[in-house]
Order: structure tokens, then C-alpha cells, then sequence
């Protein structure tokens, strides 16, 4: 029976082949669109799926409180480590220590690379459960060791056997490689941890680090750990809060509050505010599963609409099958499995689709997701998605078909009645009310981003490179290299600063001034630079002086941004000192010589935050700031650059990168959401598009000779386009008044997210209706005007 059913959609299928080739096109379309965004959301649920116990990780977390905005992050103070583990220790398996993730330079003979990692105590390689490929699983045993990835060895010894070979690090010590571990796969937080030093490395190499054993105010450090097996997340980070609190009187006034953030959540639940976890990325994966759905509801409704109104034309078929004996049981199925049989169609082109646009999709969506062809649970899924969408697609054109009387379609008075058109017109209204609010929805999106964009920075970001100087080679050569690079020149100014330019990589507070309110705690901002920071960046001067070298004082001076004098409440801050207020090692007071701009340094959608720009005394850098001369290309700028260096670091990579481009980055996420978003409605326009045209073709084709007789009568062709035409409109223009308000509540609580936002203005959604519309109007009127100009003989003529 099931054999005969699909021979007959076979038949039906050839029989119309323009509507078939519509229903499965609109629906491969649908299926492709929920294929893609369904393989995107499995990647980002599974981040992090590499480790087997990931519910028994977590980092440790801290908040603080100043002046009543609480702040939470990663960053923790070293007395940490023993107080957990000497007061809590039986709770977990592994305690792990950790710098932040940093580039060093790796050497071995002539093989000299820059790769990301981090020193990490001895119990890391198991609590990141690293697939130990050669030498031992304990490869942190030894001071002067170092693990290494598998491409990061491949990268320095080719062919070679790694293990035992030495490797020299930033031009500073010499490490020997004592593991390969397999790469940590992309979609993973530790993806770019291409080495591992042992702490002690650590302890050894830097004296602050040493120094920091007892300083709880600190906050320069991680801490990973895993849990004993019966160990509960929640109790343990319960009974952690106050540790700091009650171990460390003088930070108890910040609140303190110690909890454990498990790994689960990392990826897409990392957001805080105020204290309180309030999502992440997840909001992306509800927000691209909502549009998967509603692509493929759309690409549905287009198969249900054609089929309900092709319905008389069947008529006549459902009238002689029952009247010989078919139940309507039977019709439904048979239906149903014609629905089944454009749906595989239509699955195995969406396949295709989506084979065709992965490796641009991973591009567009920074991923590396390949098709799952050898996963037994994908196919299961994708059979029940077939047969999930054959079901939705199939269900109301089958049980409104079998629904006919067969007395009156075979004596021919049947009639589809008066609302038969209602559910299709509903769904009409359905699909444009979606198409509507995508269209709304992308618009807000891409003019936040550039409303963003076009923020003034603060700075002249263009011509501007910044080159990294971890290795202690760079120490003490500032002056020297200054002279080179501005002496060849491609470069015309210079300066040096110990974070990024697009970042901010160092908090402080304690400090006393004239007018500090009772109770203030303050949290500002710190950046060391040299005196030619503020030239190199353009930075502007909006009050008092820059550094000077003619003043030896300005080794103890300070510059502050418009943000941080209101913050402090200086209404003339020029002259005024900010004081350490540790009364048992106090640092010399800074003295305030200049305001400058604010510029952003951190995130383009935030407030500017209170910052210090302090002289570098200590020739301490972490980064060069070179401003590129503008009457060169910046190719030969750069060339003659990289050849300086060189002459004065050959054994150190030659890294920078464009400020421009850096600061770019920030707008990454958001753009990829908003061109994806504009991707998947374009194609939700599109398939609508094609179910219109579907539906305006059948009615044309059904009133072909009420067309031919209003044209003998004397109607225009602009008659019978406004005829076929208007009711469609009127459809449209209903989706409209119910996508706006839709569209303004769901986009208006998106942008709360933002601080620095844009204002929805009322020509947004007017934009979006007059677009909607003109699309409406090409798509109907390409069958109006093809109905209006056939000849009306030939229409008659089939009277």
C-alpha cells in the first residue's frame, strides 16, 4: 500500500512540476537554513565536551564590590592556593595554579615561533585530561621542563623525536621538552594552549610573582580545580565564599565573595552583572534556534498553502477514491506520504546545500564544523527531522483533503465555501509577520554595530602598529630602539606602554587624595607609559601638560582621563597627588599633570573606564607603540621596520599587529551575528517569496477566464494587476502592524544589554514595511502582468 501511495505523488509530482519544483525548493531552502544553524548550535553546546568530568571542573571566581557596583571575574590572589588547600583541600582532586595565557617565543637551532600558553602547576596535564602522545604524563615534575602540543612540536622539530631536546624560551631560559600532548580541539577554552611550563618556572623568573605569596590584594592569578567525586559544586562553593573575607581584614571592606564557576557554564553562560550570572553566548544559541525554526515553518506553510489551494483541482480525485471504497484514513496517508516524498527530496538538496556553503558558513561563523556523515545519531536525527517537517508540512493539506464529501464533488456542486481561503490567508499573514520582524531585527542589529563603530575612540588608530616586547631583551632599550625606528625612517613617533592599546590589563585602587569621600573605595585603571605615549596615539590634552623628559620630576607624574576626574570628584586636578595609602610600604605619591581624552580601550559598547596613565620608570614595557609615517606605504613601513628589528633581536619573531584591526575585533561577534542574521533573512524573504509566487500563479491560473472576460469588457492590464494584486497587500500589510510591536519589544530588551546603544527611531519599522511591501509587489506582479497580457481569446477558449 505504502508503494502505491508514493507511485501516486510520483505522478502528482511530474503532473505539476512548477509547484513541485517550488514546495521542494522552498522547503531544501528551510532545511538547509535549520541543517546549518542545527549543526552550529550542537558545536556550541558541546564546547568543552572534550573533557569526560567537566562537571566536576571549575575555576575559581571572585567578586568585589566597589562603591556599590560588584564586579566578578577569573582573577584571584595567590595566598588563594593554601588557604584552600590546607582548609578545604578534601574536596578536591586537583588544585591548579595558573598564569594567565601569554605568547613567549620558543627557539631550537634556527626554528624560532611565538606560541600562546601558560605556566600551570604539576597536577595540570591531569586536570585537563591532556592525551599524553610522547614522554611522560607528568611532565611538570621538573623545573627546567616544558610541555609542548603536538603542531607546537612539529612546528620546531619536524621529524625529529621531541623528547629530551631543549627548547629556549623568550631568549631567557633554557626548558626541556618532557611531553607532546594531542591539540586541545578548537572548540575548547584551552584550544590555545600550545605549551605548558611548570609553575615553579613561574616562582623562578619573576620576583613579583615570588613576592605575591602573601599579598591578598593582588589579583594577578588563576586557579582551576576539579572536585572529589562526591563532591558537590554547590555546597563547596558555599562554603568557600568568605575565605578571603575572613583570612584578609583589609580586604574585607571590597566584600570579597569566593565561589566556584563550573566548567558547563564557561562557554555560554560566562556573563555577570553586578554580581549576578545573567547568560552569554547561550542567548546566541536561543536566538539562532528561533530562527531555524521559523525558517522552517516558513518553507512549511509555503508546501501547506499550495496544497489547500490546489485542493479543488484534487477534488474530483478524493470524490471517485471514496466513492469506491477508500477510507479517509487511507487518503490521509496517502497525502501525507506525498508530503513525505517532497520532504526527502527536498532533505537530500538542503544536503547538498549545506555541503556546498560549510566551508563558507565555518568562515563567516569562525568554526571548524564538518558534516557528521559517519554519526548514527545525526542520521536518526535527520530521519526524524524528515519526517517531523513531513508531518508539519503534510498534516493540514491531508486532513482538509480527505475532508470532501464525494456526492458533492462528483455531481459538481462542490465548493471550497466562503472561509475555505481563511487558514491560507492566516498563514500568509504568519510568514510576512515573521519575514517582517527578521527584517526589523537586522536593521537594529547592523546600526548598533555601526552606531559603535562610529563612536569616537579617542585616539588616531589608523597608521598605528603595536609590536609585543615579552622577552627581557627589550629591557632597558626603549630610548635605543625609539632612535632606530624614528632614525629610518618609517616611523615618525614612538612610545612604549605595559598593556595593548585595546586593552586594559591592570586594576588598582588604594590610594588616598584632597576630597576622597569616607568610605570611597576606588578601582582605576592602570597603564604604565612612556613619555611619548600620548604623541604617538594623538592623544588629546584636554587639561595641563603631557610628560615631559625636561622635568625629571615626571618620573613620579601621572596623567588621568576626562572619566577619572569626575570619578575621583576633582573639579582641578592639575597639581594634585594621589597618595599609596599602605602605611607599611608606601609607594612615592603620584602627582596629576594632565587630563587627557577619553579613549576606549576596552569594549566600544561600555562606558569609558576611569584611567591612569603613569610614567614607566623601570623601562618595563610590554608593548611598542609606533606610529607609522603616512607618506610611505604601510607595506614598506613595515618592511623597514621588521629589518630594524631584526638588526637588534634576530632571535626573536618579528609579531604586530594593526590597532585598527585589533580594535576592529571588538566589533567581531556582533558582526558575524548580524551578517548571519541578514544571511538567514534574506532566505526567509526568499522562501516567502517563493510561496507567493506560488499562490499568486494558482490564483491567476484559476480566475484565467474571469481575466479574459474583464478584458473584453475593457479592463486594463493595471485592472487585473490591481485586482490579483491587492488582496495579497492587504495580507502583507497586517503582518506589518503585527511585526512592529513584536519586533520593537523583543529588539528594545536586546539592546538593555548594551550601555552605549542606539535609539530605536520610528523610520526603522517604516523601512521595513515599505521593503516589505516592494517585495511583495515584485513578487505578485510578475504573474499579474503575465495573466493581464494573455490574450483573452485563448482564455475563453477553454470555456
Amino acid at each position: 500500500m505504502f508503494k502505491n501511495y508514493l507511485k501516486i505523488a510520483w505522478r502528482n509530482l511530474k503532473k505539476n512540476k512548477g509547484y513541485s519544483a517550488i514546495n521542494i525548493g522552498g522547503l531544501a531552502l528551510g532545511m538547509a537554513v535549520t541543517l546549518l544553524i542545527g549543526l552550529w548550535v550542537v558545536d556550541e553546546l558541546s564546547h568543552n565536551s572534550y573533557f569526560e568530568n567537566q562537571e566536576k571542573i571549575a575555576q575559581v571566581y571572585q567578586s568585589q564590590t566597589f562603591n556599590g557596583n560588584t564586579g566578578t571575574g577569573p582573577a584571584i590572589p595567590r595566598p588563594l592556593e593554601k588557604a584552600l588547600r590546607d582548609g578545604y583541600g578534601d574536596n578536591f582532586e586537583h588544585l591548579v595554579m595558573s598564569s594567565w595565557t601569554s605568547d613567549l617565543y620558543l627557539k631550537y637551532n634556527e626554528t624560532n615561533l611565538s606560541r600562546t600558553g601558560n605556566y600551570m602547576q604539576r597536577e595540570a596535564p591531569e586536570l585537563l585530561e591532556l592525551q599524553i602522545l610522547k614522554g611522560e604524563k607528568d611532565g611538570l615534575r621538573e623545573v627546567n621542563s616544558i610541555m609542548l602540543s603536538e603542531s607546537t612540536a612539529e612546528a620546531l622539530f619536524g621529524m625529529q623525536d621531541p623528547i629530551g631536546k631543549v627548547v629556549k624560551v623568550s631568549n631567557q631560559y633554557d626548558l626541556m621538552v618532557t611531553s607532546v600532548y594531542k591539540d586541545i580541539p578548537v572548540n575548547n577554552t584551552f584550544n590555545d594552549t600550545k605549551y605548558i611550563i611548570p609553575w615553579d618556572q613561574y616562582l623562578a623568573s619573576r620576583e613579583w610573582v615570588k613576592n605575591a605569596e602573601d599579598q591578598w590584594g593582588n589579583n594577578s592569578f588563576q586557579m582551576f580545580v576539579k572536585l572529589e567525586a562526591n563532591a558537590s559544586m554547590e555546597k563547596v562553593s558555599q562554603t568557600i565564599r568568605n575565605v578571603k573575607k575572613d583570612l584578609n581584614e583589609d580586604t574585607a571592606e571590597f566584600n570579597p565573595q569566593i565561589f566556584l564557576f563550573p566548567m558547563e557554564e564557561w562557554y555560554l553562560h560566562g556573563n555577570f552583572e553586578n554580581g549576578k550570572q545573567v547568560g552569554g553566548r547561550i542567548k546566541y544559541v536561543w536566538l539562532f534556534g528561533i530562527i531555524g525554526a521559523f525558517v522552517l515553518l516558513l518553507a512549511c506553510i509555503n508546501f501547506m498553502n499550495l496544497s489547500t489551494a490546489r485542493s479543488e483541482k484534487r477534488a474530483k480525485e478524493v470524490g471517485i477514491r471514496k466513492s469506491i471504497g477508500s477510507q479517509r484514513r487511507q487518503l490521509i496517508n496517502q497525502f501525507l506520504s506525498e508530503s513525505f516524498l517532497v520532504v526527502a527530496f527536498a532533505f537530500i538538496l538542503a544536503v547538498l546545500i549545506v555541503l556546498l556553503s560549510l566551508n563558507g558558513f565555518n568562515e563567516l561563523s569562525r568554526k571548524e564544523i564538518s558534516f557528521p556523515w559517519g554519526s548514527g545519531v545525526f542520521w536518526l536525527i535527520s530521519l526524524a527531522f524528515i519526517l517531523f517537517t513531513a508531518l508539519v508540512a503534510g498534516s493540514y493539506p491531508a486532513l482538509y483533503l480527505s475532508s470532501f464529501r464525494p456526492v458533492d464533488v462528483l455531481k459538481g456542486t462542490f465548493k471550497a465555501g466562503k472561509y475555505a481561503g481563511l487558514p491560507r490567508k492566516i498563514l500568509v499573514v504568519l510568514q510576512f509577520t515573521v519575514s517582517v520582524a527578521f527584517i526589523i531585527g537586522t536593521v537594529i542589529v547592523m546600526q548598533q554595530i555601526n552606531h559603535a563603530k562610529n563612536r569616537p575612540v579617542g585616539y588616531d588608530k589608523e597608521g598605528l602598529i603595536q609590536v609585543p616586547t615579552f622577552s627581557q631583551d627589550f629591557n632597558g632599550k626603549y630610548d635605543l630602539m625609539r632612535s632606530e625606528f624614528i632614525g629610518s625612517g618609517a616611523v615618525v613617533e614612538m612610545s612604549s606602554s605595559s598593556s595593548p592599546t585595546t586593552r586594559i590589563w591592570s586594576n588598582r585602587g588604594g590610594y588616598t587624595w584632597e576630597g576622597k569621600p569616607e568610605g570611597f573605595q576606588e578601582d582605576l585603571a592602570w597603564t604604565e607609559v612612556s613619555p611619548e605615549y600620548a604623541k604617538s596615539l594623538d592623544l588629546k590634552i584636554v587639561e595641563g601638560r603631557d610628560f615631559s623628559r625636561d622635568f625629571a620630576s615626571d618620573s613620579l607624574a601621572i596623567l588621568i582621563n576626562e572619566t577619572a576626574k569626575a570619578y575621583l570628584g576633582m573639579e582641578n586636578p592639575i597639581g594634585k597627588f594621589l597618595k599609596d595609602d599602605d602605611e607599611e610600604d608606601p609607594n612615592p605619591p603620584l602627582k596629576i599633570i594632565g587630563v587627557v581624552e577619553d579613549m576606549i580601550a576596552q569594549s566600544p559598547y561600555e562606558p569609558v573606564k576611569q584611567g591612569l596613565y603613569v610614567f614607566d620608570r623601570f623601562d618595563n614595557s610590554s608593548y611598542y607603540n609606533l606610529r607609522l609615517n603616512p607618506n610611505q606605504s604601510a607595506s614598506q613601513n613595515v618592511a623597514i621596520v621588521e629589518r630594524v628589528f631584526k638588526e637588534h633581536f634576530p632571535d626573536i619573531p618579528f609579531e604586530y599587529d594593526f590597532v585598527d584591526s585589533e580594535y576592529g575585533e571588538k566589533f567581531a561577534a556582533e558582526e558575524r551575528i548580524g551578517t548571519l542574521s541578514g544571511i538567514f533573512t534574506a532566505l526567509a524573504i526568499l522562501i516567502s517569496c517563493l510561496g507567493l509566487f506560488g499562490l499568486t500563479s494558482f490564483v491567476a491560473e484559476q480566475r484565467t477566464k474571469e481575466i479574459g472576460v474583464r478584458k473584453v469588457l475593457g479592463a486594463s492590464v493595471f485592472n487585473v494587476w490591481n485586482m490579483l494584486s491587492k488582496d495579497f497587500l492587504k495580507l502583507v500589510v497586517i503582518s506589518c502592524f503585527i511585526a512592529i510591536p513584536i519586533s520593537y519589544y523583543v529588539m528594545n530588551g536586546w539592546l538593555q544589554d548594551y550601555p552605549y546603544r542606539v535609539i530605536l527611531e520610528w523610520w526603522i519599522f517604516v523601512l521595513a514595511v515599505v521593503g516589505a511591501l516592494a517585495i511583495t509587489l515584485l513578487t505578485v506582479s510578475f504573474q499579474a502582468i503575465k495573466a493581464a497580457n494573455a490574450n483573452p481569446v485563448n482564455s475563453l477558449r477553454t470555456e
